[in-house]
This record gives structure tokens, C-alpha cells and sequence, in this order.
């Protein structure tokens, strides 16, 4: 087991460039520690992240704020406080914060992450996806 208080965070940085269009604020939460990384990240108004994948995929929690996630598959969908996202291993994609609001989530990134190119603003501003429809599970 390891516990990491509160108290012994490992840093919060502003960070623009590297992996993210616009201004975010990163929290490392727990650094790299057996191939799993979490993070706290407040991404401002229409900051994102650049297109990437997981070797063995992504949790995302968002806690508050409004967003948006997409993958080539699925399109944009929009993210709102209390939504949970499950990237599987493999799948590209991109999140961050919608055009009019600032959104905090908590990554929870599993193996190693190969970014990719910046998302444009046209991907960005693209229609969102309607609503998949619910399996029996989800209901």
C-alpha cells in the first residue's frame, strides 16, 4: 500500500503548451507508481488537451464545471460534475473544458501515454455527438 496525505502532494503547476492548448492548472496527485498516474487538472474555458492514447487507458471523474470528451469513434460529448469517462486501452482521444465553462477533473492514467498532434479549433468547435443510447447495464 501507499498512502499519500494531502499534505504531501506533489505540486500544482500552471501549465500551457506541452499536451495542452490554453491554460490549465495541474495538480499531480499521485506521481507514476506501478504504470498508474492521477492527476487534478482545471482546464479554463476552452483549454483541452492534445489528442492521445493509454497503453492500458483512462479513468476520468469530473468533479466540477463543464466539458467535453471525444474519440474518433464517438464524436464530441459533452461532461458534466459528477460524470465518469472509461477510455480503453488504445482509444484516441482529447478532453477539457467547454467553450463557456471551466471544468476540474481527476485523470487516473493507466501505462504509458503517447500524445499526439494539437486538436484544432475546428475539431474543437465541431457539432457534439447526440447521446448514445443506455444498455440494459447503464439503466
Amino acid at each position: 500500500m501507499k498512502l499519500i496525505h494531502g499534505t504531501e502532494q506533489h505540486g500544482m503547476g500552471t501549465k500551457s503548451g506541452s499536451q495542452f492548448t490554453g491554460s490549465v492548472n495541474s495538480y499531480l496527485v499521485m506521481p507514476a507508481t506501478d504504470g498508474v498516474v492521477v492527476n487534478t487538472v482545471n482546464f479554463n474555458p476552452g483549454a483541452r488537451t492534445f489528442w492521445h492514447e493509454h497503453e492500458r487507458g483512462q479513468i476520468l471523474q469530473v468533479l466540477a464545471g463543464e466539458g467535453v470528451v471525444c474519440t474518433d469513434a464517438d464524436g464530441i460529448r459533452r461532461l458534466r460534475a459528477g460524470d465518469t469517462v472509461w477510455c480503453p486501452p488504445g482509444e484516441r482521444h482529447w478532453h477539457g473544458a467547454a467553450p463557456d465553462s471551466y471544468m476540474v477533473h481527476t485523470a487516473i492514467s493507466l501505462g504509458t501515454t503517447v500524445w499526439a498532434e494539437e486538436v484544432s479549433q475546428e475539431e474543437y468547435e465541431a457539432p457534439q455527438s447526440e447521446e448514445a443510447p443506455q444498455s440494459e447495464g447503464e439503466r
